[in-house]
């Protein structure tokens, strides 16, 4: 049995756009895992057990403690009983493996690769299968997993299955549990696999997982949970020290000066894009060297519902919009995509919302001589944006998923940051499923209402 179809977004798109219908591989005998979600009736309300909830604006829903609590239960537009939806991980490729004699089974090659964080910034890194993080691997709770794994480093390694309960001899411990993969060699983990959640993958040599090397590790449930979602998306944290003139990160420092998302600083991460009315579930895992990041959605209220230990009962869900990620920890997170617009989300550790942090030599940044607000101590906070080629601005605004959004945009995204695009389901389509021109400030708008900015 092959492995799920992949390709860039583009390539996706286009076939959908030619009519064809989207396959999903089979995870399991007479499983399916979905794709995007069917065709459904939008309707402005949810009306359930406990009260109403909106699903196409902003509102509180039922009562405290009640299903409809902030979304709480609120289901998505999918129907119930389908399997998991798979995975989108913007950035990032994404396998399924395939069915060898009832196991499903990955290749994971670790080489050194190369990746651009910034139009124009490239750092070198190790990863697995050319790029990093990832890639994104999926499978379901209760398969017998093996991994086929070789090492094209210049230097030893292992691979751990960070969260995973399995056999001692297959926790990739160098020396504890095994010998140490030289250079050409290959291993092979195989295990079963009892749990679900947000795990990952990476070696456990400290250096090299400083250097970027972690695989998203997804572990859907045999059957979907409910509250069923619609889109469910992988993020993960990471940050570096790359020192002026180099494009290999210092893994010996104690500080940083990029973070990144999905291997991509912002604002060249690519957004996260839903239909308006959709339950969204979003997988952050922290994989950076030294710092949490409390990671802080605008315009939604969501609930966190899981951790890399798996599901969380529905009792000790916490709603907020802000969720502490710590290094090594998983946070699913889900809600109800109700407010329109193009929202930020990103870290709120304010240096961590800032590209290419360096020490300035010299006054700081002044545009012009005899400023006279250089009179004032402390200015200038706001600091200066380096000056962006056409080149530069093609690559971030040229992605499919940034079509329609407000004029100079990426102004107003930088470091830590992403974007997650709300869009009525026309527009959506649109953006996500044709190559149409959409103009500008489609999604939000260019100016404030009249008479808003009035006191």
């Amino acid at each position: 049995m092959k492995g799920l179809p992949m390709g860039t977004p583009k390539d996706r798109r286009n076939f959908l756009v030619q009519g064809a219908a989207a396959t999903a591989g089979l995870f399991a005998a007479g499983s399916v895992i979905g794709q995007q979600p069917e065709e459904v009736s939008h309707t402005d309300e949810y009306n359930g057990q406990g009260g109403e909830f909106p699903r196409t604006h902003s509102g509180r829903g039922g009562p405290v403690g009640s299903p409809t609590d902030r979304g709480k239960l609120v289901p998505g537009l999918r129907k119930p009983g389908l399997p998991p939806v798979r995975v989108t991980a913007p950035d990032l490729e994404k396998q399924s493996g395939k069915i060898v004699n009832g196991v499903r089974e990955f290749h994971l090659q670790a080489t050194p690769v190369r990746r651009e964080l910034l139009p124009g910034i490239w750092m070198d890194a190790y990863g697995y299968n050319g790029q990093f993080p990832g890639p994104v691997l999926e499978l379901y709770q209760g398969e017998r997993v093996r991994i086929v794994f070789r090492n094209d480093l210049p230097e030893p390694t292992t691979l751990h299955s960070h969260g995973l309960e399995l056999p001692v001899y297959m926790d990739g411990i160098p020396a504890v549990t095994q010998n140490l993969v030289k250079p050409g060699q290959t291993f092979v983990y195989e295990y079963d696999v009892h749990q679900e959640g947000s795990c990952f993958l990476h070696p456990h040599v400290a250096m090299q997982e400083a250097i970027g090397m972690v695989v998203p590790f997804v572990i859907h449930p045999k059957v979907a949970y409910e509250p069923v979602v619609d889109r469910d998306f992988v993020l993960v944290t990471q940050q570096f020290s790359i020192l002026p003139n180099a494009e290999i990160p210092n893994t010996q420092s104690m500080d940083w000066n990029f973070v990144t998302i999905n291997g991509r600083c912002g604002p060249y991460t690519t957004p996260l894009v839903c239909k308006l009315g959709e339950r969204v579930r979003i997988r952050f895992m922290n994989f950076s060297t030294l710092h949490q990041h409390p990671m802080h959605l605008h315009g939604h209220t969501y609930w966190v519902t899981g951790t890399e230990g798996g599901r969380i009962p529905e009792s000790a869900w916490v709603p907020g919009n802000t969720v502490i990620l710590g290094v090594a920890q998983s946070r699913d997170v889900e809600f109800i995509a109700n407010n329109p617009g193009d929202w930020v989300l990103h870290c709120h550790m304010f240096h961590h919302m800032m590209n290419h942090m360096v020490s300035q030599v010299g006054p700081i940044i002044r545009k012009k001589k005899n400023d006279p607000g250089f009179d004032v101590p402390g200015y200038p906070q706001m600091m200066s944006s380096a000056k962006w080629t056409k080149e530069d601005l093609h690559k971030l605004t040229s992605r499919r998923e940034t079509q329609g959004m407000r004029e100079g945009w990426f102004h107003g995204v930088k470091g830590l940051f992403t974007v997650l695009r709300v869009l009525p389901p026309e527009l959506y389509d649109k953006v996500m499923l044709t190559n149409d021109p959409i103009p500008p400030n489609s999604s939000s708008p260019l100016n404030p209402p009249p008479g808003s900015q009035s006191i």
